[in-house]
């Protein structure tokens, strides 16, 4: 596969994944509740002799260590600062592993709901890869595309003949009004 090719389906995964999957809700979410409580953590802990709080910074780098389970050399030292860095750690942690699981499933289970994306989807990849494809698959390409333009033609007549249907509904309407006056 060239380079090119797969920066092109990396690109297109990317803006998929962005586009279609709870992914950047997720991570603004789990920014803001990071930032929320390792701000308090420094707050409750900077005063409190022999602390390792000195600095936010450090409760920032704290902060993600907590949520990632990266492992915590420090702990809190005031009772406040405990409850607070103790509930990161768990709301943290289920936020992080959160987006990270609704954003896989998110994105597979996608072309579950959406057959039609789907049968579209594996056209566009035959496309791509047109050069690479046997005679079979290119038969089996052209059927596949063409029986899905006399699909999208059947459904285009049938909403040509329910909106003339209407139209000539309501013509029939106001002419009545109109023999009523």
């Amino acid at each position: 596969m060239t380079t090119r090719r797969m920066h092109g389906r990396l690109r297109r995964f990317t803006k998929e994944v962005v586009s279609r999957t709870p992914l950047l809700w997720l991570i603004a979410v789990l920014l803001i509740t990071w930032v929320g409580f390792s701000a308090a953590l420094y707050i409750a802990e900077r005063d409190v002799p022999g602390t390792a709080f000195v600095s936010f910074g450090y409760a920032l780098y704290w902060g993600i260590a907590g949520f990632s389970t990266a492992g915590i050399a420090d702990t809190p030292l005031s009772g406040l600062g405990q409850v607070i860095g103790g509930a990161w750690i768990v709301l943290g942690s289920i936020v992080f592993f959160g987006t990270i699981v609704a954003t896989v499933t998110a994105y597979f289970m996608r072309p579950l709901q959406r057959p039609a994306r789907r049968v579209i989807e594996t056209i566009e990849v035959n496309l791509e890869r047109l050069d690479d494809l046997t005679v079979e698959e290119l038969e089996l390409l052209k059927k596949t595309t063409d029986s899905l333009i006399v699909h999208v033609e059947k459904v285009k007549a049938a909403q040509e003949r329910r909106e003339l249907a209407e139209g000539k509904k309501r013509q029939q309407k106001a002419q009545h009004k109109i023999k009523q006056r």
